[in-house]
């Protein structure tokens, strides 16, 4: 092996080595709060009031770790993140954890180093068009001029759907959401795509939102949910598993309102859950009552859906894919045993 072998293989140890020894639970308990990741402002789901409170579906996920760590929601230092900037700041260590309506790919995982801790919502890109165009669907979009935001996956797809549907398309690359808003409300484009979830917080900015449409093709794969930094596995468990709490216990039903008759619950699975039976918490290098916790801030997966963005919200977005697989949708978490 010669010296710059050796040097390359004694850099690559050492690279290994910083991985293997990433401690971002002890850095995260050291420092007294969780530096979270999140959108600019998008609503639904991670928006700042104007007392600066922060709130949204991402955000309550935000919380859901803060609470399994540290029995407090509001131990969270919010980063608000563009498109761009998002995957550097958490490679940089600016952040403990993202959760900004980020879609899982390959590409973000293998070549950025990046692992996705499981889907928080399934989604897909859509299109929304003025109504008094009087268009019914995205094939009927030839020729058009597309607004979207630059540095995601919704302009990739864009050109993809339109080559393959041999469409014409004129396609406007903004840096921030509210410059693609804008472009849009002045008509600078004729078409505003991004995934459907953000088509229903973003008509909400526009003048009039009941004169925009959101078409009813979806033409992509969008997997939402968290992301964290490769070679700390067990901050990736303790992301993942939080996810999951709020998933499972939904399925238990156990919500914020029956969490203290969980507690006396003689069911094996609501016993696991709660921390009664079993030393679960501990393994991930947390409290016998981690999933708890979550839940008593925070509440179940279907909480945090109806009261950000479905039913209870102003987006009124359907659970659709997002219900349970119990209940006829896809979400599905692995067990806690």
């Amino acid at each position: 092996m010669n010296r710059i072998a050796t040097a390359l293989a004694a850099a690559g140890v050492l690279l290994t080595a910083g991985f293997a020894h990433a401690d971002t639970l002890s850095d995260v308990k050291a420092r007294g709060t969780l530096k979270c990741g999140v959108s600019q402002g998008l609503a639904g789901f991670s928006a700042k009031d104007d007392k600066g409170a922060w709130s949204g579906f991402d955000v309550d996920f935000c919380r859901a770790v803060a609470a399994a760590v540290f029995d407090d929601p509001s131990k969270v230092e919010y980063v608000p993140l563009s498109a761009e900037a998002r995957f550097p700041a958490l490679q940089k260590g600016e952040i403990d954890v993202l959760s900004r309506n980020s879609t899982w790919t390959l590409q973000r995982e293998a070549e950025l180093k990046l692992l996705f801790a499981g889907i928080s919502y399934y989604d897909g890109q859509g299109f929304m068009v003025p109504a008094g165009k009087n268009v019914m669907g995205a094939l009927e979009l030839g020729g058009s001029k597309v607004c979207t935001q630059s540095g995601t996956t919704s302009a990739l797809n864009a050109q993809d759907y339109f080559k393959q549907n041999k469409m014409e398309l004129e396609l406007i690359q903004l840096p921030t959401v509210d410059e693609v808003v804008k472009a849009y409300a002045d008509g600078k484009c004729d078409v505003l795509t991004t995934d459907v979830s953000q088509l229903y917080a973003l008509r909400l900015k526009l003048p009039k939102p009941a004169d925009h449409i959101v078409l009813p093709d979806v033409i992509s794969k969008e997997p939402l949910g968290p992301v964290v930094r490769q070679g700390d596995d067990v901050w990736l468990n303790i992301v993942k598993w939080s996810l999951y709490a709020l998933l499972n216990a939904e399925e238990l039903g156990i919500s914020t309102a029956s969490l203290d008759q969980a507690l006396k619950s003689d069911k094996p699975d609501v016993k696991r859950f709660v921390g009664t039976d079993g030393a679960y918490g501990e393994q991930l290098g947390l409290t016998k009552d981690w999933a708890v916790r979550i839940v008593k801030n925070v509440g179940n997966y279907g909480e945090v859906f109806e009261r950000n963005i479905g039913s209870q919200s102003s987006l009124g977005i359907p659970r659709g894919i997002n219900q349970l697989w119990s209940a006829g949708g896809i979400q599905y978490a692995p067990p806690i045993r």
